[in-house]
């Protein structure tokens, strides 16, 4: 991992008043990470909102020694430990790059105090941050409400959507790491997975995952 001061404006902040540009430049840095590198952990103390820059990050969430869930995938463009500019003093999940990949630190009070001089960039942050509230709720139903099936086809939906049509993501996950997506087994992910094959929802072609029948996949994932 390296760091260095940023140069350059980036997007997440191209609409600030210059005054407020050249203050958060001085409480910011350019991280860069290598594929499978940490970025932050779970439960550590939270001094930074993260901006994605450049790659993947995989954010998670640590239960217990063993269990995790795969909560998303941040992009270029995302905010990532956001909470922490509200009071939240460690990070509630963890993160782990999917790809050499770059990211804005910014000190959380220093955004914090051109969040609240700027009623359009604070708009702008909230809208970013509460598109994660629906991709909560869908984990929330999954865990309390679907068998195994649905769950996999949830999880496939949303690593299929159209945010990442450009990224070719199942090249960076496992079946590991799509089972915990699901939260099911590793075992059962590959078995449903070929059900899915045979059912023709869907075609595998090594890592990759690619969806034959939309409908079908939204019909399961609604059935549960």
């Amino acid at each position: 991992m390296e760091s260095n001061n940023i140069e350059y404006i980036s997007d997440c902040f191209s609409n600030l008043p210059q005054q407020d540009i050249n203050f958060l430049n001085k409480s910011k840095i350019q991280v860069s990470y290598l594929k499978g590198e940490t970025i932050f952990k779970q439960g550590a103390f939270a001094p930074h909102v993260l901006f994605v820059n450049k790659g993947l990050a995989l954010v998670y969430l640590q239960v217990g020694k063993s269990k995790r869930i795969n909560i998303n995938i941040a992009r270029k463009g995302d905010y990532v430990a956001f909470s922490s500019v509200f009071n939240k003093k460690t990070y509630p999940y963890s993160a782990v790059s999917l790809n050499d990949s770059t990211f804005c630190m910014i000190e959380k009070e220093a955004l914090k105090e051109v969040i609240s001089r700027n009623a359009n960039f604070a708009i702008q942050m909230v809208s970013k941050n509460n598109l994660n509230e629906s991709r909560y709720l869908d984990i929330i139903n999954n865990l309390s409400y679907k068998q195994m099936r649905g769950k996999l086809a949830s999880a496939i939906l949303y690593l299929s959507s159209k945010e990442f049509q450009n990224e070719n993501i199942f090249q960076f996950l496992s079946r590991h790491d799509i089972a915990d997506f699901a939260s099911i087994t590793v075992e059962s992910t590959v078995k449903f997975l070929k059900e899915f094959e045979n059912d023709k929802l869907i075609s595998l072609k090594g890592k990759e995952i690619i969806i034959k029948n939309l409908q079908g996949l939204k019909a399961l994932n609604i059935r549960g």
